[in-house]
């Protein structure tokens, strides 16, 4: 009876294998994150998925609420929106996308990496978005959803 061989990596193939494993997983744990001048510490579960739909365009304060997302495709926001909001993100595009071509809302403003989203949030009042926890620092606040 013939077996068959098993598959074998070069070594350095297995090695980048793990390095982009360890890399994803390092993306898993995404955080939401607001400007540090947003006066709030908190925000509800439903709050969050508002705001994040569009639905929700000022703090209680009165000002605007800008969101920022990063792309479709990236883990730290499928992370985010299945681990945080408990929604398929297929299920936000969707929101985005009747909104955008009814012409009844807008779509958030999307970010190319999460370098750019900490720098977007740090630097525009009133601004909204999710990091890595990996990559908090003191140019943004986080947000606990309750």
């Amino acid at each position: 009876m013939l077996y068959p061989r098993p598959i074998s990596f070069p070594k350095r193939l297995s090695g980048v294998l793990i390095a982009l494993i360890c890399a994803f997983s390092a993306y898993a744990d995404p955080v939401l994150i607001a400007h540090p001048a947003v006066g709030m510490r908190d925000v509800s579960l439903n709050s969050t998925r508002l705001i994040f739909s569009m639905q929700l365009a000022q703090w209680p304060d009165g000002g605007p609420v800008r969101v920022y997302v990063l792309p479709d495709d990236s883990e730290v926001h499928r992370s985010f929106a299945k681990d945080l909001l408990s929604l398929y993100p297929r299920q936000l595009r969707r929101v985005w996308d009747r909104q955008l071509y009814s012409g009844t809302g807008q779509a958030p403003e999307a970010v190319a990496d999460p370098v750019e989203m900490r720098q977007k949030v740090a630097n525009t009042p009133g601004a909204i978005g999710y990091l890595p926890s990996e990559m908090i620092d003191d140019t943004v606040q986080v947000l606990s959803i309750r």
